[in-house]
């Protein structure tokens, strides 16, 4: 849960404010990030179950709005007359608060997709083909994150097909970055699995995002 929170509060506050460029194609610098919290949420549902990785979710998204609401309060705080960079401190930790909700909104449907698939595959695989449910996993969970959150945030300020450009591109990356790390996660989940003598299966889980049961 703590390496889940750190890659959140990472994407959002580091990678977020910055767009990057690779070979002429644009993509927000988040995403180097973020895809790392799905590959914990794989890992999290795989060994421990849905209804726990639903609590790791939820405080993954109380810690996003505590450190949103930091940094616009560390921000109002009027600077010291000999320290001169606060417009570049607004830049950075000053997002629109736009982009922030949209952020909350896409992060919290696309991890509760994606848990809701991988737990729903390994009850029907009866555990086996892991990596392809993974990745499978992850390719409808962050479909729901980019469609909800491309759109909600630049619809309206970029024109459609940037929208579109740039939602397409960034979801591919986010997926191979996931396929990328599956000979790591499959090991992983192994190891857990071993050390903690879990393997849970959601066979009678009550699948509402909105219970901590």
């Amino acid at each position: 849960m703590a390496a889940f929170v750190a890659v959140l509060l990472c994407s959002g506050l580091i990678g977020a404010p910055k767009v990057g460029d690779f070979f002429g194609i644009s993509f927000g610098a988040a995403v180097i990030f973020f895809p790392f919290s799905y590959i914990f949420g794989d890992i999290l549902t795989e060994v421990y179950g849905y209804g726990k990785t639903r609590r790791v979710v939820w405080a993954g998204f109380l810690s996003l709005i505590f450190a949103s609401l930091m940094s616009y309060a560390v921000v109002l705080i009027p600077p010291a007359a000999s320290w001169k960079d606060q417009a570049a401190y607004e830049t950075v930790f000053l997002p629109a608060p736009r982009i922030a909700i949209s952020s909350l909104i896409a992060y919290l449907a696309g991890e509760f997709v994606n848990s809701y698939v991988l737990a729903k595959m390994k009850v029907y695989t009866r555990g086996k083909m892991l990596p392809l449910r993974t990745i499978g996993s992850t390719v409808i969970g962050q479909a729901v994150d980019s469609l909800i959150f491309y759109p909600l945030a630049f619809l309206g300020t970029w024109n459609v097909s940037q929208v579109v450009h740039v939602m397409i591109m960034n979801y591919f990356i986010k997926v191979m970055v996931e396929i990328l790390f599956t000979p790591v996660t499959i090991p992983v989940v192994r190891l857990l699995k071993k050390v903690e003598n879990e393997d849970y299966f959601d066979e009678k889980t009550n699948f509402t995002p909105f219970s901590l049961k």
